[in-house]
């Protein structure tokens, strides 16, 4: 072949085999199976980690990020667990790491994060913006892995190696949950109450035959780390006997009134891995597909101060309770929790119980600290051999140093060492190696005092290994300092099932009663500005006679205006500014008939929003009546306005008011009544309604009652014909010259009747006569008997006995009295 020609190809030998690809499919498919099982996907049962969060925390104790140093970067954890433990992608390891920082994910969180590690409804930033350091509880998890206290095997590179288990202080899995999706199986385990499991497995140790009801009395149920309340107990116990069950969980939700005329659902507390923007979202959409009514708003007020806080706004008419149950039926708002108790028990996926999941933590507890002690013995033993030695040679010193003297090297002095003092060749190493300054007398008291500690522990550690009860009290003991330390108290509420409104109307197949039912009530508002209303109990019954007082009245207040109506009926408050509110009673705060306390009522310029704080509500009148509403002014003005001729609008003026002038009183009656005035000048005016003619909005009415120079109206009412014979009139003098709410001065209560009638815009006749010193009537009041005097809190004050000619001078008063009204009936 000449050297031109090209070299012929090399024959390479093929090798071809024929597999089944069934059974490849199968062997590799199993291999990756095994691979998700065992390597990422399952937590270990005795320390409750699953590979990655085991190899980060054991990483960051080698990197010595202890609680009382310095936080580092994420991204350096992230990159020191990737390259020397966990071959593995950096998303996975910080997703892990974020979530052992998230205090609401863990009951007891392992990583102390800085910075933004992300919320309910948003991610963490990346690893190179946020810092992390080992929590506290963490360093129970990996404390004395220097003492052989668990089993250590190669890194995925057979370089380095790991530790295979933890020695897990306290019982995790149980404590901080699992959740996991391998092949095949799954797991998703709850959190628990770090005391309350402590409890448990210490009773466990105590009682290794204790039953299930007997760990369960220390541990009735989950604790989440974000609260809320567990509804229903008997899921629970199925997962804790099977590891397979399920219970629902509910947000704490309370009724408020969120303002003076609007109650509102505040949400404090979701149940496990439900953010808010979440909750706000299905309210939305329910809303919008007309699944939940009565919803008015949401509003998140949730803050770092205050935590979570969700206010949902129900609309006026609509019963909060039946609208909660509503959106437990629709929102995450009551959401479920499946538990399936999967973890590895020696090498193997498992499904186990409450009293499995702590007989395998209590097993493993058990061999940490009987490898922990035997370790501990083993170093005590070693170094009393060593301490033993140097005792011998201090004793002989000078002969050792002899001997180390004429000896031709190290070997041979080591050799001459061993023979002449009965040494062994540790001891004679360790003589060589002594410096001189430990050649001291100090020195030997020293050891003899380090010898005679050592031989005291080895007795106490050989004592505490030869006896399996006393190991078993060791670890109790530690697990009780574990949750003294790190226990905190129960947060989330254990009930039993309660009836649901919405469920229980879905299995009847009718609709759900979302509003509040129209039924009879009566509104009052008081003389110290409070209002509020009494429902009827039941359906049969009728409202009680007015004029008929309750067998127990209240102690305080008295009543200004009363008006019966029905609960979602259209009603009104006349101000003193000539303006009319609508609104309906169906907020209002709800009294029992038997005990009316109008102390207890919202104060009516907060429920009605008055423009001003010089505006007062005078009187509150019906919408639906066929009645005339009188109204009387300071300036002795009065009106009537015609029924029905009301603005569309939420409030609107009701009379054209004067410069400086203002509506004193209003009241809502027929023809038939006699309207009456009262003045400072202690004139009274009684004539008859029929002669005012109804007028419309804007009218300014007409002349009511005729007023001397300086006098001004302080009162206007009116008396039915059917409470004439019983109606009263009571007045309070005082001197204008003295200040007010210091003289109590004096009063009267004189029969209506003792008044004559006059015509409309006259002078009226005199209602009181003042003694020396009184030019003034400060309070004075009209209506059915009895008068009831109140103080400026509401307060009671006591009334002379009715009776007195009405031109008659008052009795001195021993109280100053703020206002008089109605009593309660």
């Amino acid at each position: 072949m000449s050297r031109s020609e090209p070299t012929p190809p090399a024959v390479i030998a093929e090798r071809i085999e024929d597999v089944d690809v069934s059974d490849e499919m199968q062997g590799s498919f199993l291999e990756y199976a095994y691979s998700v099982i065992y390597s990422r996907a399952l937590p270990d049962a005795r320390d409750g980690l699953k590979p990655v969060q085991r190899r980060i925390l054991y990483q960051m104790a080698e990197m010595g990020l202890r609680p009382d140093k310095g936080h580092v970067k994420s991204a350096r954890v992230v990159g020191e667990v990737m390259g020397k433990l966990h071959p593995h992608g950096d998303t996975a390891i910080y997703d892990t790491l974020v979530r052992m920082a998230q205090a609401f994910t863990l009951r007891v969180p392992l990583i102390d994060g800085h910075g933004n590690f992300g919320s309910l409804d948003d991610g963490p930033a990346a690893s190179r913006y946020t810092e992390a350091r080992l929590a506290a509880p963490a360093l129970a998890m990996t404390e004395n892995l220097d003492e052989d206290v668990v089993n250590f095997v190669p890194n995925y590179d057979n370089q380095l190696t790991q530790p295979e288990v933890l020695p897990a202080a306290y019982p995790n899995l149980l404590v901080n949950g699992a959740s996991g999706i391998a092949v095949g199986m799954a797991t998703n385990m709850a959190p628990h109450n770090l005391i309350e499991v402590v409890g448990a497995a210490r009773h466990l140790l105590a009682h290794p035959d204790a039953s299930l009801d007997e760990l369960m009395e220390f541990v009735p149920g989950p604790d989440l780390p974000t609260g809320g309340t567990i509804v229903g107990l008997s899921g629970i116990k199925d997962a804790y006997a099977t590891g397979r069950g399920s219970f629902k969980t509910r947000a704490r939700v309370s009724i408020e009134a969120i303002s003076a005329r609007k109650t509102g659902l505040v949400v404090t507390e979701l149940p496990y891995l439900v953010g808010p923007e979440k909750v706000i979202e299905k309210i939305k959409e329910g809303v919008n597909s007309k699944k939940l009514s009565g919803i008015s708003d949401v509003t998140d007020l949730t803050d770092r101060m205050k935590g979570l806080r969700l206010v949902i706004g129900i609309k006026t008419g609509f019963s909060p309770e039946a609208v909660l149950e509503q959106l437990y039926r629709y929102t995450p708002l009551e959401d479920s929790f499946n538990i399936n108790a999967v973890a590895l028990v020696d090498g193997g996926p498992q499904t186990l119980g409450l009293r499995e999941l702590l007989v395998v933590y209590v097993g493993h507890r058990i061999e940490v600290v009987t490898r922990r002690s035997a370790y501990r013995l083993a170093r005590r033993k070693e170094r009393l051999h060593l301490v033993l030695g140097l005792l011998i040679a201090i004793i002989d010193i000078d002969e050792v140093i002899q001997v180390i003297r004429t000896s031709d090297d190290s070997e041979q002095a080591r050799k001459r060492l061993i023979e002449v003092f009965e040494l062994s060749q540790l001891q004679s190493e360790y003589i060589l190696e002594l410096r001189l300054r430990r050649l001291t007398r100090f020195s030997r008291i020293e050891l003899e005092s380090e010898r005679d500690q050592l031989e005291a522990e080895i007795a106490a550690l050989e004592k505490l290994l030869s006896s399996k009860k006393a190991i078993r009290t060791l670890v109790s003991d530690e697990l009780a300092a574990v949750a003294e330390k790190f226990g905190t108290p129960r947060r989330t509420l254990l009930t039993e099932a309660k009836p649901s409104i919405a469920g229980a109307a879905a299995k009847r197949g009718t609709p759900v009663v979302l509003e509040v039912q129209d039924a009879p009530t009566r509104v009052y508002v008081s003389v110290t500005g409070r209002i509020a209303r009494v429902d009827v109990a039941e359906s049969n019954e009728t409202l009680p006679d007015r004029a008929s007082p309750v067998k127990r009245r209240s102690k305080h207040d008295a009543v200004l205006s009363v008006l019966d109506t029905t609960t979602r009926a259209e009603i009104g408050a006349v101000t003193n500014l000539g303006r009319l509110i609508r609104f309906t009673p169906v907020d209002l705060p709800l009294m029992p008939s038997s005990s009316i306390q109008l102390a207890a009522g919202v104060k009516v310029g907060d429920y009605l929003a008055l423009s001003n704080k010089s505006e007062k509500v005078l009187a509150i009148v019906s919408l639906d009546s066929e009645q005339p509403i009188a109204l009387g002014t300071k300036q002795g003005v009065v009106k009537r306005l015609a029924p029905g001729d009301w603005a569309n609008k939420p409030d609107f003026e009701i009379i054209a008011l004067k410069a400086k002038d203002e509506v004193v009183g209003a009241v809502q009656g027929g023809d038939d009544d006699e309207l009456v005035f009262v003045t400072s000048d202690a004139q009274l005016l009684r004539f008859s309604a029929g002669g005012v003619r109804p007028q419309g909005r804007a009218a300014g009415g007409m002349a009511g009652i005729k007023l001397s120079a300086d006098a001004a109206v302080i009162a206007f009412t009116s008396v039915s014909p059917a409470d004439a014979e019983t109606a009263v009139v009571a007045t309070v003098a005082i001197g204008s010259q003295t200040l007010l709410g210091v003289d109590p001065g004096s009063a009267k209560v004189s029969d209506f009747t003792e008044f004559p009638a006059k015509g409309r815009a006259t002078g009226g006749v005199r209602a009181q006569r003042f003694l020396k010193g009184e030019d003034t009537l400060a309070v004075a009041w009209v209506g059915a008997a009895p008068a009831h005097a109140v103080a400026s809190d509401g307060s009671p004050r006591t009334l002379p006995e009715s009776g007195a000619r009405r031109d008659a001078s008052g009795v001195m008063l021993d109280a100053v009295i703020g206002a008089i009204g109605a009593q309660i009936s």
